[in-house]
């Protein structure tokens, strides 16, 4: 009997394995497809693609919405586009309350999506929450010189410390560069091992040694 429930719960983790991923990943992709289609709602009912095709079409909001984010970006490319860009920034920044949020998220995604940049680009190892315990973070960016001057002022970096198994909230910490680890793993590879629990390895190579 014993061998009979071993082999059950054998053949229901393998099947566990094999679904799990496929529903998580529909889940997602699913949550991603609403954002999207929900962003037609923004539009008056006459111009939404319902009301003037007098049919509900599933994923025309995605297209949509892609194709808007596409002629937007074409558009801001080129001489004029810039200038509205501007003009548009400046309009936000007038406006109380509005400037502060709008000017943040601005400055946050730019920093992120702009090539080259090295928000999220460096996989860090340092000691959190105490001595001798080692968490996984990703660099965001330099320390400004005043909280350099204020800690006595040795060279820091900026570092975002992922909670598992949700990678989307954390803690923003800073130290001196001389004691965090940089660690040779991609993004991608530290994002899987933080979701996983720790249960899918990274392959990396040699780290940089920690300077004192």
């Amino acid at each position: 009997m014993s061998s009979f429930l071993v082999r059950v719960r054998k053949h229901f983790i393998s099947g566990l394995l094999v679904w799990l991923p496929i529903l998580v990943t529909v889940i997602v992709i699913k949550f991603m497809v609403d954002i999207l289609s929900k962003s037609l709602l923004l539009l008056p009912a006459r111009f939404q693609p319902d009301y003037i095709l007098g049919i509900h079409i599933p994923g025309i909001g995605v297209i949509i919405t892609l194709v808007v984010i596409f002629l937007t970006g074409l558009l801001a490319a080129n001489f004029m586009g810039r200038k509205l860009v501007s003009l548009g920034d400046a309009m936000m920044g007038r406006i109380p309350v509005v400037r502060t949020v709008y000017s943040g998220v601005k400055q946050v995604t730019e920093t992120l999506f702009t090539p080259g940049g090295q928000s999220f680009r460096k996989v860090l190892l340092v000691e959190y929450p105490c001595r001798g315990i080692w968490s996984i973070a990703f660099q965001t960016g330099e320390v400004s010189k005043d909280i350099e001057t204020a800690s006595m002022g040795e060279p820091m970096v900026s570092y975002f410390i992922p909670t598992t198994p949700n990678p989307t909230s954390g803690f923003l910490m800073m130290a001196p560069r001389s004691q965090v680890v940089e660690l040779d793993m991609s993004v991608d590879q530290a994002l899987k091992y933080v979701i996983s629990l720790g249960v899918v390895q990274p392959i990396y190579g040699a780290t940089n040694h920690i300077r004192r």
